[in-house]
């Protein structure tokens, strides 16, 4: 398998498809680089050099005990991008993964990129907080802490309905695609999968998100059970100088699987443009 040496010596596992401008996919949790199947398979085909990770402790990858934090994420991705000598690369963020693409820009510079992509991210910050009132309570946290911990196996389950939308009157999301997002939560690690609870849900991002400076694309689905799109995209478009919002109706969290042609006609847009 492919794979990148980190500094601390850790192994992430990526894919890399197809040639051309570089797109570089950062999945959210508990997933791996099997969340963009759709997308690479897609761009690829249209001329683009597709490349997903693992996060450490996520699908393939190494699952060390510490490193499980926002900055070590945005590293690892820089790593990465230098280690494949990526030059002209748009970066894509899903959910957790938006984070780490706006982490890695403010933490490293944007020399080697050239647009950004954020999809149902969790910037600015998921958690309530006198300076965002709109977040999520602590609480709602702790309750996924607790079902990680107590039995993460029915957990995900759980979660991957509202995740699809498939708990929404008339769903057609499909049984396989639920099993996928339990197959992939299962494989990354059980310390990377409580410790990143915390980075996705705690970590502010409103100083990373006016630090990037390339074209930014927001897309964000309205029936968001997961993120609600009114405290997060629809903030974070503001903070960023060159950005906009493509809000998709009725779209879940997981749109780029269940809206996965309108995702894919929406990127390559940008990417053209």
């Amino acid at each position: 398998m492919p794979v990148y040496v980190t500094k601390d010596k850790e192994q992430i596992y990526y894919k890399d498809w197809g040639t051309g401008q570089p797109v570089v996919f950062s999945h959210g949790w508990p997933l791996s680089a099997d969340a963009w199947e759709d997308q690479m398979l897609f761009l690829a085909s249209q001329g683009y050099r597709c490349i997903a990770h693992d996060r450490r402790g996520h699908g393939r990858s190494s699952q060390p005990w510490n490193g499980n934090d926002m900055d070590t994420y945005a590293d690892d991705l820089a790593g990465l991008t230098a280690h494949l000598d990526l030059r002209n690369a748009v970066h894509v963020g899903h959910s957790t993964g938006g984070g780490e693409v706006a982490r890695y820009i403010a933490r490293h510079g944007s020399q080697r990129v050239a647009k950004a992509v954020l999809i149902g991210a969790v910037p600015p910050i998921m958690l309530k907080t006198k300076a965002n009132p709109g977040g999520l309570p602590i609480e709602t946290f702790d309750q996924i802490r607790a079902g990680v911990k107590n039995d993460r196996s029915q957990f995900f389950k759980d979660l991957s309905g509202p995740f699809y939308g498939a708990n929404r009157p008339g769903s057609k999301v499909s049984r396989g695609l639920l099993d996928s997002f339990w197959l992939q939560g299962m494989m990354a690690g059980h310390k990377a999968v409580y410790d990143c609870i915390k980075q996705f849900s705690e970590t502010d991002f409103t100083e990373d998100l006016k630090k990037i400076d390339v074209p930014t694309l927001f897309i964000h689905g309205d029936d968001d059970q997961i993120v609600p799109i009114a405290d997060s995209s629809m903030l974070s478009v503001k903070l960023v100088k060159k950005a906009r919002l493509k809000v998709i109706p009725g779209a879940p969290h997981g749109l780029c699987s269940t809206h996965k042609d309108v995702v894919n006609q929406e990127l390559l847009a940008f990417l053209k443009e």
